[in-house]
């Protein structure tokens, strides 16, 4: 069983932008899809960044637009059944599902999952349909189906509470446990980036709130 702590797997998540920062566990292979960033690490471990481009933004996450000093945002809440009939978010499945290919032409199985946004979202479902731990930071959510679903404990969830991405889309659910972290300074629209997220980790195991490791339940 892979063992990472919460704070390796946080550095890890900010270093996924820039996989060359990446020197331990060493990067083994990069998804090769244009709008899909996905590395996979020494150990199997499945590493997640968020949206890093115009196009992958809008192709599987949800998508608001700022237009001079008025925010829009294009509700995409449509839904899409996995394997199992679990209803998913289609845009967050459709991210998946080409990591999941991936792995399949490489015919590895991870071991551990880590993500950032866009990432996390992605963590939810590849963790729970792998059936291996996972860590999803300032993770959306993906989960359209209305009550308990199997395999619903593999993932830790991290989230600030002054950042606003977590809470969408409204009508869907996370899955895994959530920690939802109070910011000593409220940061606002920088509480989403991976350095943020360090930092409330680093905060949230000195109050006793965060485990030192992860490794599902």
């Amino acid at each position: 069983m892979v063992h990472i702590s919460l704070e390796d797997a946080a550095k890890l998540a900010e270093a996924s932008y820039s996989s060359k920062r990446i020197t331990s566990p060493r990067v083994m292979h990069s998804c090769p899809h244009k709008d899909v960033q996905a590395h996979l690490l020494e150990g199997n471990i499945l590493l997640l960044p968020g949206s890093n481009s115009v196009s992958d933004y809008l192709r599987y996450n949800l998508r608001p637009l700022l237009l001079g000093h008025k925010r829009l945002t294009l509700k995409d809440n449509s839904v899409a059944p996995g394997k199992s009939g679990t209803l998913w978010h289609q845009g967050f499945l459709a991210y998946a599902s080409v990591v999941a290919d991936w792995l399949i032409k490489l015919r590895v199985t991870p071991s551990y999952i880590i993500g950032h946004s866009l990432g996390a979202a992605a963590t939810q479902i590849l963790a729970k349909s792998y059936g291996v731990p996972g860590v999803g930071f300032a993770a959306p959510r993906p989960l359209f189906t209305r009550g308990p679903i199997t395999s619903n404990k593999q993932c830790l969830l991290i989230n600030r509470r002054d950042d606003p991405v977590p809470n969408m889309p409204k009508t869907f659910q996370h899955v895994g446990k959530v920690t939802a972290l109070k910011p000593t300074v409220m940061q606002h629209f920088r509480a989403h980036k991976m350095s943020q997220y360090r930092a409330i980790v680093e905060a949230g195991q000195s109050a006793g709130v965060l485990p030192s490791h992860w490794a599902g339940r």
